[in-house]
């Protein structure tokens, strides 16, 4: 009987044995509750196909996102000291740090990486939520820093997506010191007149909302995107009102004109690469090819098309143009030799 213990029950056993099957398999949303594979989720860029939902990214899903055929570099950034105020509460914080990288694979809250997009250099700064809810400390600030100095010395866009909840609380005065930090870093950037475009997605919320991420020369909001400086229930807690219906979400703040675009996360690369190609004045002979043959069917866009072929003329020729145009004022007319007075055919006295 011991081939039968010992031989074909362990087989039966394993026979019948539960496979462990991966936690995020499958994928709920949360506001329709359809349930979605994760790897369809991964493809469609983390939209749910059926409500639209746009769920929260990862860092470095988002730089294979941005970046032409998924390809950046990272940028290395100088470490701070990791727990100045040796802060615990519940948990010191140095154990909440490495837990937080043993999650995430990550040092900090925030990736800063260079490549480019439709051909052209650009810095992108990614805040991860995941990451201890993507708050900001002295890293993730100097993170930022280091990305758009680094964006001044190449002369490239910087681009930063955001996803926090605000100041990281176990660094007291150290967190709140990176709100003008990063300000003056900007101003850097500004004096460079290089542009700098915020991405706002969700959420945006606390003293990250207060600094850097309202600073940007253009705005844009991911749909239903929460996004403010307190929360909804401290709102209403405080004035004692309801608040109306969408409140601090990007829809809501396109109309109040907090932010300028709200954008589609499959449209976000494109639209990016327009915004950076315009800003940084680039050439666009490939879009304005485009419309042109697009507009050449219809007689009564010349108009526009005249436009299109006077933006696109390079900069040297405008200005030889303007100075044609000038030698030209200041030629002297030609008019018809006149015959000095006293001279000519005699006046008619009356005579005749």
């Amino acid at each position: 009987m011991n081939w039968i213990n010992n031989v074909v029950r362990p087989k039966l056993t394993g026979i019948w044995k539960k496979k462990d099957v991966p936690d995020d398999l499958w994928v709920k949303c949360p506001e329709s509750g359809q349930l979605i594979f994760h790897k369809d989720l991964q493809d469609n860029l983390y939209v749910v196909p059926g409500s639209d939902y746009h769920m929260r990214m990862r860092a470095k899903d988002r730089l294979n996102m941005i970046f032409d055929e998924a390809k950046y570099s990272l940028i290395e950034v100088i470490k701070g000291i990791e727990d100045p105020l040796k802060f615990k509460d519940q948990k010191k914080y140095s154990d909440r740090i490495k837990d937080a990288r043993n999650k995430t694979q990550m040092d900090d809250a925030l990736l800063v990486a260079q490549g480019k997009l439709d051909g052209s250099d650009i810095i992108v700064a990614v805040q991860d939520f995941a990451f201890m809810g993507g708050s900001l400390g002295s890293d993730a600030g100097g993170a930022i820093v280091t990305g758009m100095l680094k964006a001044v010395k190449e002369k490239c866009p910087f681009v930063l997506f955001v996803a926090s909840g605000g100041a990281r609380m176990q660094e007291g005065i150290f967190s709140l010191m990176q709100m003008p930090r990063t300000t003056v870093a900007l101003q850097r950037l500004r004096e460079a007149g290089l542009p700098y475009i915020v991405v706002l997605t969700d959420p945006t919320m606390g003293g990250v909302t207060a600094s850097y991420a309202m600073l940007g020369d253009i705005h844009i909001a991911e749909p239903g995107a929460l996004i403010g400086f307190a929360g909804p229930r401290v709102i209403e807690q405080t004035i004692r009102e309801q608040l109306p219906s969408g409140f601090q979400r990007s829809e809501f703040l396109l109309e109040h004109g907090m932010v300028d675009l709200v954008v589609h996360r499959h449209e976000l690369r494109t639209t990016l690469g327009r915004l950076c190609a315009l800003l940084m004045k680039q050439s666009v002979k490939q879009q304005v090819t485009i419309a042109a043959d697009e507009l050449t069917a219809n007689a009564g866009h010349e108009d526009v098309l005249e436009i299109i072929r006077e933006e696109t003329v390079p900069v040297e020729s405008a200005a030889r143009v303007k100075r044609v145009s000038k030698a030209k004022k200041k030629a002297p007319v030609k008019s018809a030799k006149t015959k000095p007075s006293g001279t000519g055919a005699p006046k008619n006295d009356g005579k005749s």
